[in-house]
């Protein structure tokens, strides 16, 4: 199937209905920087600068369903805590959730801290309770598993083994789900796959397929082999292991088996990466996309948000632009979305490395543009440059302005050697992007003086500088629009 082909898939996952159960958990990162050394002992000393929770475990599914766009029913299992409470507000400010959040009295809610200097984990803390639900908790969710399945389409079992998916209660839903005519999609936990018998699809990655089979998955032929050997065992009827750099291959009981390369350009964290697997390919299941299509749309988001920092997401539109970007050239992978272009500056920064930052319109590229990126490429280790999108151009330029759309535009840039990111911006100024990405270096042409570069003071009150670049006379793309239409 062609990237067109896919792109329109990606519309049939805005308002699927999926329902999702599983271990809810409380992510929380503790952000800052590291200076020195603790005294007491051989250990940094993490000065906070912030904090963020966020939802975890099928939480995460969760967060990746909605910025899918689908329509969520989520039922799990939290303490009678501070914790727990903070979950329950968390998904309850979610309006396309509909929350099933049930209380365990003695029961400790999952919270896993993680402190984060820079973009190097530091540290994770766990603080759970991990054992079966209780009997009248377990009852309770089935029941209203049953009762919600009527408006759904798939059901996600998202095990993390915290004991939400009693060993006695999964196959009770998944027999539930199959009676209702939906699909089942299990992310699952634990050596014994027996409890899953029934499920459509079982997502494995590497590592588990090989602890619940006991068989080796280094090569292509021996995944296959496990995987295989899983669908003898069990009445399911394919089974998708991703394989981190090696992406994802889907063996099912009757058809081909497929191979989908990974899709991530570098990989700066993978956590998360199963849920958004889990989470696309429910939302395409549920809105009729077909099996392979849906794993291929799974491997498009899993690449996203392995190449960003933290258990991030990718929505619908994220998938579609990184689909077109391959119908198109590879050197539009240049092009960041601001959020992508945050986490790629701190992954360069980390490395000790000098970011650079020039902008503008960049309508008809000519030797003028070529001599200031050049400029600006020699005084920084990567260069970031912002071009104006076509909306921000037109209120700058006037009618008939800019001659290249932003898709042109940028893929002219990106197939310049001396440019490592490419952002577009809305505003009539960059200001806004300087002050989030703060490079180390600003370049713009010597026809502005220090003070009237947009973002200069800025970028000097946090150490950078500015630097004036060298114009060539006599080219610009006003002149050059003269000449053509003369």
């Amino acid at each position: 199937m062609s990237n067109s082909d896919l792109i329109a898939q990606v519309e049939k996952l805005a308002g699927a209905r999926v329902l999702c159960v599983g271990d809810v958990m409380l992510d929380r990162y503790v952000y800052g920087q590291v200076d020195r050394i603790s005294p007491e002992a051989p250990i940094p000393v993490l000065s906070v600068e912030r904090e963020l929770a966020m939802l975890g475990g099928a939480g995460n599914v969760v967060r990746n369903l909605v910025a899918l766009g689908a329509e969520i029913c989520f039922l799990s299992v939290v303490g009678n805590d501070r914790a727990g409470s903070e979950i329950t507000g968390l998904v309850g400010a979610e309006p396309r959730v509909e929350p099933h959040l049930l209380i365990e009295a003695k029961r400790v809610t999952t919270i896993k801290t993680r402190l984060v200097a820079g973009a190097q984990q530091l540290l994770r803390t766990d603080r759970e309770t991990v054992l079966p639900i209780n009997d009248a908790v377990a009852g309770d969710l089935v029941r209203r598993v049953t009762e919600s399945l009527v408006d759904n389409r798939v059901m996600v079992l998202s095990d993390y083994g915290k004991g939400v998916l009693r060993a006695d209660v999964t196959p009770r839903l998944i027999e539930a789900a199959r009676k209702a005519g939906l699909k089942v999609v299990v992310d699952p936990k634990g050596r014994d796959y027996t409890r899953y018998a029934g499920a459509d699809l079982l997502t494995p990655n590497r590592r588990e397929l090989a602890e619940a089979t006991g068989l080796p998955t280094d090569s292509d032929e021996e995944v296959i082999g496990a995987a295989q050997a899983l669908l003898d065992g069990l009445s399911v009827a394919a089974v998708l292991v991703t394989r981190s750099q090696h992406g994802m291959t889907l063996v099912p009981r009757h058809g081909e088996v497929r191979h989908l390369p990974a899709q991530a350009q570098e990989v700066f964290d993978v956590s998360g990466a199963g849920d958004t697997v889990v989470a696309t390919l429910a939302a395409a299941l549920a809105g009729g996309v077909p099996l392979d299509a849906a794993c291929a749309l799974a491997n498009v988001a899993a690449g996203l948000v392995v190449g960003r920092i933290g258990t991030a997401t990718c929505s619908a539109e994220d998938i579609a632009k990184s689909l077109e970007r391959g119908d198109v050239e590879p050197e539009l992978t240049k092009l960041l979305a601001r959020s992508a272009a945050l986490e790629q500056v701190v992954a360069w920064r980390q490395q000790g490395l000098r970011i650079g930052f020039t902008n503008g319109c960049f309508d008809l590229l000519h030797p003028g543009h070529i001599s200031l990126i050049a400029q600006a490429k020699a005084a920084c280790d990567r260069l970031v440059v912002a071009i104006n999108s076509d909306s921000s151009v037109q209120r700058l330029k006037g009618a008939g302005r800019p001659v290249q759309n932003e898709t042109s535009r940028a893929l002219v840039l990106g197939s310049l050697a001396d440019i490592d990111a490419v952002v577009l911006f809305e505003e009539d100024t960059p200001e806004a992007l300087i002050e989030a990405l703060v490079p180390d270096v600003l370049v713009k042409g010597a026809d502005y003086t220090l003070e009237q570069v947009v973002g200069g003071e800025a970028v000097r009150r946090r150490g950078g500088k500015v630097l004036l670049a060298k114009l060539l006379p006599g080219h610009s793309t006003t002149q050059t629009i003269a000449k053509m239409s003369s």
